[in-house]
């Protein structure tokens, strides 16, 4: 490793570590403690069903909850972490030291990466913690939640590459809206195969199909109903999840760092 990369590596984490501290403020500790009494409440609710109702449907409203919170985490905070530098004129004075666009916009991801997994697995001891009550003691079953938390987070990794794409170019507002519209969409990615693969042969069969390749495939992340039933989740699964959200998500950024790179700050 050279004196640069070196450098570069520095850079990269005192912004990731200023980008963290803003993204743990106050407000979000405190959705954590409102998550993890939602989570006591739930338990007790579910009580009242049968064993096999209740530890599904707490895991479900507890996947969604996750997968709510933390969507709009990355999409909010997302939109705001490189535009609010621009805004309050401090990324002039970070650019003007010998820091380059794309360390300050890897430096963001990472920053809020962080941020999220710390919000994501205090959410997912909280869900464990009540699913273990509820159940009076641990069961085998699991592993399937713990397999459904990394995928919530590998769903969140992938949502904040794409919000900082949208933040490269667009405002706060628009980038917001491109960012969870793409997210709903993803989530129905499925669904458009289907429509394409019911289709007539032609345009209407190959079109769904191309715009489900495009669209980050967050549907295919999600293992709620797999977990709620306590499915066994296989690790090639997980490998070939890990493995699209690694390269969709370098794709984004890559694409954010040419953009800003060219993006007039004037």
């Amino acid at each position: 490793m050279n004196e640069r990369t070196l450098g570069a590596g520095k850079i990269m984490a005192a912004i990731a570590g200023n980008s963290f501290r803003e993204a743990i403020r106050d407000r979000w500790l405190l959705s954590l403690a409102g998550f993890a009494v939602l989570m006591a409440g739930a338990a007790l609710l579910f009580t009242q069903m049968s064993f096999g109702i209740a530890a599904g449907a707490l895991i479900n409203f507890s996947l969604a909850a996750i997968t709510f919170l933390g969507a709009l985490m990355a999409v909010l905070l997302g939109n705001q972490l490189v535009a609010k530098e621009i805004e309050r004129r401090t990324a002039y004075a970070l650019l003007a030291h010998p820091v380059r666009r794309r360390e300050l916009v890897l430096g963001k991801f990472a920053g809020l990466l962080l941020a999220l997994t710390v919000n994501t697995g205090l959410m997912g001891l909280a869900l464990l913690a009540a699913l273990s009550w509820l159940q009076g003691g641990w069961h085998s079953g699991e592993g399937a939640v713990l397999a459904a938390l990394y995928c919530v987070w590998l769903e969140l990794a992938l949502l904040t590459a794409v919000s900082l794409f949208f933040s490269s170019f667009a405002s706060i507002g628009l980038a917001a809206v491109f960012s969870l519209s793409l997210f709903l969409i993803g989530n129905f990615n499925g669904e458009l195969r289907g429509l394409g693969a019911a289709a007539r042969p032609g345009p209407g069969r190959w079109l769904p199909r191309l715009v489900a390749d495009a669209l980050p495939n967050f549907g295919g992340l999600n293992l709620t109903t797999t977990a709620s039933h306590y499915l066994p989740v296989s690790a090639r699964l997980l490998g070939w999840n890990s493995l699209y959200v690694l390269l969709y998500g370098a794709a984004m950024l890559i694409l954010s760092a040419v953009i800003f790179e060219f993006r007039d700050l004037k």
